[in-house]
């Protein structure tokens, strides 16, 4: 029998490959577990952009199974978001390796963050974990200012803000400008827009994009112009306005771009106590114009007149602007359409318009005055109330009718007798002549004629022309299908139709408001569901109510079918009595 002996180079390298055995698995599994944090630097100025390299690994199962599936973009992350009470995260990118570690794929994954410090002073970047590892903590300083080597006109981007006033009233408008100055071919940037709780703030147009030097370097500027109206008095402090960006330079580096800006404080006064106007209206202009009435202000009896009352304001929205005074006095029809409103943006800021058209048909004759219209206002460049004034006019209604009698001309009795001695001279009598001459039977015939024609005209007409009172019907039946149509759409218009129908269907009333027709015909459902659509229409808050037209559509059918059932009730019999 032959014995082997283990001889000790036999055991020596048993015993280094048990070692490698058990060296590796442990050594690739402490590089699987491995997670490192490098700042591209400890200290920094405010307003630079931080880079921070985060290196991990891990364990990847890859085979011939799921090669074609597998997706770098599914790994897993480290948790950066931990460092957000400190830093804004700008941008990040990731790169992986992979190698083989005994036979096992190890993924290599280096991910790079560019943040942007939110503060200064120390500030700590967390540990971070990854697949069980946890990296150490890192500690950045931010400094105040700018690079010594880097003046603040010469940084690669800064904001400027202006503002066209030093403190306003409540409500009057703030021109705000913001300028973005920056070098280089921007390829991302983000610029924020003001805002404030109580303050209405409007684009004043588009961007305007201009080049500008400042200290030598040439800047491409970007510049915006806002209109903002403080709504509480007090301090008006907006949040500062960013901006955040990438550029390449001229050699081809990119470079993140990132600055912030704030308004100063602006005090904002109350309204005077010296204004007497209804509505507080700040303005920097404001007038009354209107147009419409007859050169002479001398109208008839049913003839219609459009009144246009325009007013214009610069420095406030047309959603500020008061309704304009409807008072007309007795003896005028007045209505009123739905008033336009229009903003227009301008260089010095938004102005406003206010159009009024008004019809009006005078029902009697005499002398009608229309109050005068005046609109308090408060001139904020001479720091003053002024009043924009639309004097009163007063109109000369004339009935046609009762002109057209005195002027016709008198009967025989009315003229003119001859003074007392004057001297008569009258013509001589023509001696009669028995004789009838061809001209005379000519005129004769013609005269015939005419009268036959005359005849003819007038049976015509007569067999084709309609009663007066079948036209009113018409023309009240088409009132009425109107009047139906805008009750069941909720239009403004409404009111004013029912009193146009009101006239037609009970003439002789003069009703002149929707009220007016209420309190004659006494219908509940017609005064409820006018106010209603009245509330729909103009109340605050009422605007998004849901509108159901059917209700007074019945209502105004209903008043209708009962006065027509009056007025037949009233018509004689057609035959006499006891005649079938």
């Amino acid at each position: 029998m032959v014995k082997r002996l283990i001889t000790p180079a036999v055991c020596l390298f048993l015993l280094t490959a048990l070692l490698t055995v058990i060296w590796l698995p442990a050594q690739a599994q402490t590089q699987s577990q491995q997670l490192t944090v490098e700042p591209d630097r400890t200290r920094l100025y405010e307003g630079e952009v931080l880079t921070l390299t985060v290196k991990g690994s891990m364990e990847i199962d890859i085979n011939l199974g799921n090669l074609f599936d597998f997706d770098m973009s599914n790994l897993p992350k480290p948790d950066i978001e931990k460092v957000e009470p400190d830093f804004e995260i700008l941008a990040q990118n990731q790169q992986y390796s992979i190698r083989t570690v005994n036979n096992q794929m190890v993924g290599e994954i280096t991910w790079t963050y560019q943040l942007a410090p939110k503060n200064t002073g120390e500030l700590t970047i967390p540990a971070l974990t990854f697949k069980g590892a946890v990296s150490e903590p890192v500690t950045v300083e931010v400094v105040d200012g700018s690079p010594p080597d880097q003046a603040a006109p010469g940084r690669d981007s800064f904001i400027e803000l202006s503002a066209d006033k030093d403190e306003v009233y409540v409500q009057e408008q703030l021109i705000l400008t913001v300028r973005l100055f920056f070098r280089g071919n921007l390829i991302r940037g983000e610029l924020s827009e003001p805002t404030h709780p109580h303050a209405i703030i409007e684009s004043l147009g588009r961007q305007q994009e201009f080049s500008r030097y400042r200290d030598g370097v040439r800047y491409r500027v970007v510049e915006r112009r806002y209109a903002i109206f403080p709504q509480r008095p007090g301090t008006l402090k907006l949040p500062p306005v960013r901006f955040e960006g990438q550029a390449r330079d001229a050699s081809g580096s990119l470079r993140f771009l990132r600055d912030s800006e704030e308004l100063f404080e602006v005090p904002v006064n109350d309204v005077p106590a010296q204004f007497s106007g209804e509505t507080w209206l700040p303005a920097t202009g404001l007038a009354l114009e209107e147009s419409g009435l007859p050169p002479t202000l001398e109208v008839a009896t049913g003839e219609n007149i459009t009144r246009e009352i325009r007013l214009t304001a610069a420095g406030l929205p047309a959603e500020a602007l008061p309704p304009l005074p409807d008072a007309v006095p007795d003896g005028l029809r007045s209505y009123p359409e739905e008033p336009e409103r229009q903003t227009e943006t301008t260089p010095a800021g938004l102005t406003s318009s206010l159009n009024q058209s008004v019809a009006l048909v005078p029902v009697e004759a005499g002398q009608m005055t229309l109050p005068a219209i005046r609109i308090a206002w408060w001139d904020t460049e001479a720091d003053r109330e002024r009043v924009a004034v639309i004097p009163e006019q007063t109109l000369t209604v004339k009935d046609p009718n009762t002109v057209a009698a005195a002027s016709s001309p008198q009967s025989d009795q009315g003229k003119a007798s001859p003074e007392p001695g004057a001297a008569t001279t009258e013509p001589p009598a023509s001696p009669p002549s028995d004789e009838t001459g061809p001209s005379q039977w000519l005129a004769v015939v013609l005269g015939f004629l005419w009268a036959g024609t005359l005849l003819a005209w007038w049976w015509s007409g007569k067999a084709g022309k309609a009663t007066p009172a079948q036209t009113d019907n018409r023309d009240e039946d088409t009132a009425f299908d109107r009047l139906i149509k805008a009750a069941r759409d909720g239009t403004a218009e409404t009111p004013e139709l029912v009193v146009e129908w009101a006239n037609m269907h009970s003439p002789g009333h003069g009703f002149r408001s929707a009220s007016d027709v209420v309190d004659h015909f006494g219908d509940e459902t017609l005064a409820t569901e006018l106010r209603r659509l009245q509330a729909r229409l103009f109340a605050p808050g009422h605007e998004n109510d849901t509108w159901d037209g059917r209700p007074l559509a019945r209502a105004l059918e209903q008043i209708r079918r009962h006065r027509q059932a009056q007025t037949s009730a009233d018509l004689p019999p057609l035959y006499p009595k006891g005649l079938s």
